[in-house]
């Protein structure tokens, strides 16, 4: 007893002192921002990154020469890097020039020429120090004693284009580039020679001149790409096209560093408003403040009501307003979640496990957080994504496609088991359009939302989802295949119109007229898990509506992608995340020229509608205007007549964030907002101390309990011993 009980109290200091903060105490005050990743990022050299975790850091570290102004809506391109928006001079194939309103069909050429700033440089890095320094004892970067810096320049931005048709990188937007930039197949196939002839050599990319990217000053640069193409200007604000300077690949070229893991895709070198500096993928990841970085400022101005909401208060001031993030790896969600809430963790999103904890909807189907999280003032924000998860309809298939006289022979018909060549004498792309509107009625997307994303969504009227130009809400934009517009709002058509459409395409109560069997619709999907039961579950429930009998065929990706490419399905699950905020982004998923089938395309449905395809190929390349709107708009109602796919939702996505972080607008293009954000360290550090007081009863009580067992102890040896006396 004599020797445990200082060891206790000594527990109980311990506990009393420390608490249960997992970061050094100075920090808690300061203006670094804590938050998490799941999983660790495998690329981060910007010519092989293409992945929304390895984009969390990526776009923090490199300045491309736009980005997206990271209040106003619709989203809006403006400079980062460049001085100004790039101007633009179109040539016609004798590369003469042609006025800014020619004819896109006259246009052969276009040429972007990109004046950058002259107050950018480079974050510190080992690279710049002329004099090599020895690898003993070194396995980060940061182990280097000596770093420099300098100015960034517009050979640097040519030469991360070069770097693009590298033969060692994969390169993931390599075959979009050669399609675009002048000169970019013949520079591929030029380093690839060189690189067989001499393949130990380090490839110095400045010896190789690219026709499509030329420097033309120390600020200036162009390139150069085929006819017409105004959404070029948006891959302009990917980290693909961000400055590279030569010294950071002949630094990491050098003997021993692949050995160290010393690579540009751990240790990037970037002119951004933070660097890497501590990268350890199993524990944490830590980004500092760029000492360099240029003068950028908070913007003055956003859309209506940012001021009210407090979005304009730090206009103005430099960026970056944080100087440390720390990234901490956080594999399951509920230690993310219970951190949160201790205010360890200054934002989080919600697992579905915690979302009736976070937040309730009203009966108007307003959303906001419980009253618990009001009182620890947590917010939510809410924003729509640029993307969309649909279920598509095979085009080329007998039964449920519009061009089933091109069905893939002699692949069988999924819905019969028999022939292609009997399922096309009962081919009638008519009775297959209506047999689709009636599955669209019937499968009710607003309850998908609902019972599968806790009402993170909005169910798609078409490809287009909001923030997109071309997007129209109310009654101007809904699906009137689907929807009926009634006292202000869509509303689904009543399941009595899709049996009649059911009807009409020669399945009366399911049945098919034809072979008085049962209709059967084969639906491939990956999703085999046992989280994925009920979703399936569910969509059999919706075709049961109609009397129509849903075989679910999962199988692995790779099995499905193989079935995707030959046109060997009927239905299946799909998804696409917007490279750029712009409708040919979308409807270039149902342009017949990119076909899956034959063509290689992202058409997954295989779809084609001659009308479709002129309108998409007058619209593709204008800028956005009226005119562009009303062609779209005649484009959307095609597809909704034709209905290629069940055009499902559009996710949204929440965030919560304690009352001491700042500026958090949501903002799902613009991958570079930390910059933007502001954290008042004293007031979390306050907050985080009265949230975390150590709770020591039990400690106290478990000591008397233990103190009280000694005495009884002691009582009973006592007595022992006077009874042996």
């Amino acid at each position: 007893m004599k020797k445990l009980l200082p060891l206790i109290l000594l527990l109980l200091l311990a506990a009393c002192e420390g608490g249960n903060n997992p970061y050094p105490p100075a920090a808690a005050s300061s203006a670094t921002l804590y938050t998490a990743f799941t999983e660790r990022p495998k690329h981060l050299d910007p010519a092989q990154a293409y992945s929304e975790n390895e984009y969390e850091f990526l776009a923090q570290i490199y300045a491309p020469p736009l980005q997206y102004h990271y209040l106003k809506r619709p989203y809006q391109l403006v400079p980062l890097a460049a001085s100004a928006m790039p101007s633009v001079t179109f040539l016609d194939a004798q590369q003469r020039v042609l006025p800014s309103d020619a004819d896109a069909k006259k246009i052969a050429y276009s040429v972007y020429e990109i004046h950058l700033r002259d107050d950018m440089r480079y974050q510190p890095h080992p690279a710049f120090v002329a004099a090599q320094q020895d690898l003993q004892g070194i396995t980060r970067v940061t182990d280097f004693a000596q770093t420099g810096t300098r100015s960034v320049t517009a050979a640097d931005y040519v030469y991360q284009l070069k770097r693009l048709a590298h033969p060692a990188l994969h390169v993931p937007i390599a075959g979009v580039m050669s399609d675009y930039i002048v000169g970019f197949k013949d520079y591929a196939a030029t380093l690839q020679q060189h690189a067989a002839l001499h393949p130990n050599e380090f490839l110095d990319l400045r010896q190789f001149d690219f026709a499509g990217a030329q420097v033309v000053d120390a600020q200036t640069y162009r390139i150069t790409i085929k006819g017409k193409y105004p959404q070029f200007e948006y891959w302009l604000a990917m980290p693909f096209f961000a400055p590279m300077p030569f010294e950071a690949e002949q630094f990491y070229a050098r003997a021993g560093m692949r050995e160290r893991n010393l690579s540009l895709d751990w240790w990037p070198v970037g002119s951004g408003p933070f660097y890497l500096s501590e990268y350890n993928p199993n524990q944490r990841m830590r980004l500092t403040k760029n000492p360099h970085y240029m003068a950028e400022n908070y913007p003055a101005q956003g859309e209506a009501g940012d001021a009210a909401a407090g979005y304009l208060s730090d206009a103005g001031k430099h960026l970056p307003l944080l100087d440390e993030v720390v990234f901490s790896l956080e594999k399951e969600t509920i230690p993310y979640w219970n951190k949160f809430l201790q205010g360890y963790y200054d934002a989080s999103g919600i697992s579905s496990d915690s979302f009736d904890q976070a937040v309730q909807v009203s009966g108007g189907g307003d959303v906001s957080v419980t009253d618990s999280m009001q009182a620890q003032g947590i917010a939510l924000s809410t924003a729509v994504e640029t993307s969309t998860m649909y279920t598509g309809f095979n085009w080329l298939d007998a039964t449920v496609g519009g061009d089933c006289t091109s069905a893939p022979s002699p692949q069988p018909s999924p819905a019969s088991g028999r022939g292609s060549e009997r399922n096309k004498a009962f081919c009638d792309p008519e009775r297959a359009r209506k047999l689709r509107q009636a599955i669209a009625i019937a499968v009710d997307f607003e309850e998908f939302v609902s019972i599968f994303a806790n009402g993170r969504g909005i169910a798609a009227m078409s490809p287009i989802p909001p923030g997109i130009f071309a997007y129209q809400d109310g009654a101007a934009g809904i699906n009137p295949v689907v929807y009926d517009w009634l006292d202000g709002k869509a509303v689904r058509k009543p399941i009595a119109e899709a049996r009649r459409l059911l009807a009409e395409a020669g399945y009366p109560d399911g049945i098919d007229a034809l072979t008085h069997q049962p209709l059967v619709i084969n639906l491939d999907t990956t999703a085999n898990g046992v989280g994925n039961k009920s979703r399936l579950d569910w969509m059999r429930k919706q075709f049961e509506k109609i009397k129509v009998q849903l075989v679910v065929r999962s199988t692995d990706y790779n099995r499905f992608q193989d079935k995707i490419r030959r046109g060997d399905m009927q239905m299946f699950y799909y998804g696409w995340n917007a490279d750029y905020p712009d409708p040919e982004n979308f409807l270039f998923l149902l342009n017949g020229a990119q076909a899956k089938v034959g063509k290689g395309g992202e058409n997954a449905a295989n779809y084609s509608n001659a009308e479709f395809d002129r309108l998409f190929e007058q619209m593709k390349n204008m800028d956005n205007s009226p005119q562009r709107q009303k062609i779209i708009t005649q484009m959307l109602a095609i597809i909704q007549r034709d209905s290629p796919w069940l055009w499902g939702h559009h996710p949204k996505k929440y965030v919560l964030q304690h009352q001491w972080l700042h500026n958090v607008k949501p903002n799902v293009m613009a991958n570079n907002k930390l910059k933007y954000w502001r954290v008042d360290g004293l007031q979390r550090e306050q907050l985080r101390t009265d949230w975390n007081h150590p709770v020591l009863w039990p400690l106290w009580l478990a000591l008397l309990g233990l103190m009280g067992f000694g005495g009884f102890l002691w009582w009973v040896l006592k007595r022992r011993e006077q009874a042996k006396n």
